[in-house]
């Protein structure tokens, strides 16, 4: 099953744009002075000509920023960036000193979608701009551009401290992706450690021991060898499994490898929800527990049909098998494993009864 293809951005990318969107009612001032303008037709037409063509690309530049930031979308958003502000230019020559209105609109712009650089750039060339226009104007200037000076140094703040914010939120949540990628490689390394050592010491003796009998007792050196040979399967075994723990990191390559195996079982999988609205760092521990509940279903459920459900925060595994009054109402190391596992991610993890019968797996941030 294609679990995420249909839904390869998260609500942010898919909706953020609504917040430019929201912020067009502003134009009402650029077309108030159109509106009221006695400026010659032709440059009242390339004023409204101005306005729309800003709108649209201000839209664009958002929509198109929001859903991808590579190396061409960057370029692409400049290219919008000095296409919205010759719409501006356009409507100088009918409106003057109201184009300046515009001013937010791209500053925000280069703060939301555009580099650090630009951001910095706009956030400090605006207010500015606007307030060597007061200036200049003098004290007899009317009180529109001194309003527009404190909303432009106003709207300069709140974009440098939003994108603080943001690019802190996101550099927590990447240091948080590299912790949580650390401990499960500092797991699976101390499960190899523990598996390998115990099968070598065991290999280790039995081999001795079989050298010593080979020729006194030729057919226990063979049972011994036999044993041997045994054990390093399992070791092996052991070892892949680990392995494949550790790059099954994804958690969309892990409900994509629960699905298939569940229908190799004759289970019926059903999924629910998006893995994007799970953070990277959440999703490694999510993971892990739909590893070993999967494998939990599989050797003792019985069940016929299997639902993950994801939520922001939440993680929800229920089947329609024997339930807790089952083998797996037995206390194991799987369940234990999973509930160190979800406290050390800074989760809580809760293993219930479902409706009507089976077992339900909650993961809760």
């Amino acid at each position: 099953m294609k679990h995420d293809q249909t839904e390869t951005q998260d609500a942010w990318a898919r909706y953020g744009w609504l917040m430019g969107a929201i912020w067009l009612v502003f134009l009402f001032y650029p077309i108030t002075a159109l509106a009221s303008s006695n400026a010659p037709l032709p440059f009242l037409v390339l004023g409204w000509c101005g306005v729309v063509g800003f709108a649209a690309a201000y839209l664009s530049g958002f929509i198109i920023g929001m859903r991808d930031s590579g190396t061409g979308t960057q370029r692409v958003t400049v290219l919008i960036f000095w296409a919205a502000l010759g719409c501006v230019l356009l409507t100088i020559p009918a409106i003057s000193w109201p184009a300046l209105s515009f001013l937010p609109f791209l500053m925000s712009y280069a703060s939301y979608i555009l580099s650090r650089p630009w951001h910095w750039a706009l956030n400090v060339l605006g207010p500015a701009i606007v307030t060597g226009y007061v200036i200049s104007a003098g004290v007899a200037a009317r009180s529109q551009p001194w309003g527009l000076m404190w909303i432009v140094c106003m709207i300069a703040i709140v974009n440098s401290i939003n994108s603080w914010l943001i690019r802190r939120s996101a550099r927590a949540d990447e240091l948080r992706f590299e912790l949580a990628t650390s401990e499960e490689r500092e797991s699976v390394a101390r499960d190899v450690h523990d598996l390998l050592g115990h099968s070598l010491t065991v290999i280790k003796l039995k081999a001795e021991l079989a050298a010593r009998l080979v020729e006194q007792d030729p057919a226990r050196a063979r049972a011994e060898l036999d044993e041997i040979v045994r054990l390093s399967s399992e070791a092996i075994a052991g070892v892949r499994g680990t392995v494949t723990g550790l790059r099954a990191e994804s958690l969309s390559e892990q409900l994509h490898a629960s699905s298939s195996a569940l229908a190799a079982a004759g289970i019926v999988f059903e999924m629910r929800g998006s893995t994007t609205v799970l953070s990277p760092a959440q999703s490694i521990p999510a993971a892990w527990i739909l590893r070993e509940a999967t494998t939990n279903i599989l050797r003792h459920a019985s069940a016929s049909r299997v639902l993950v459900s994801l939520s922001p925060g939440t993680l929800f595994i229920e089947d329609d098998g024997t339930g807790l009054a089952g083998p797996r109402a037995r206390t194991g190391s799987g369940l234990r494993n999973m509930e160190e596992r979800a406290a050390a991610a800074g989760a809580e993890l809760r293993v219930g009864a479902a409706t009507p019968t089976g077992t339900r797996v909650s993961l809760t941030w």
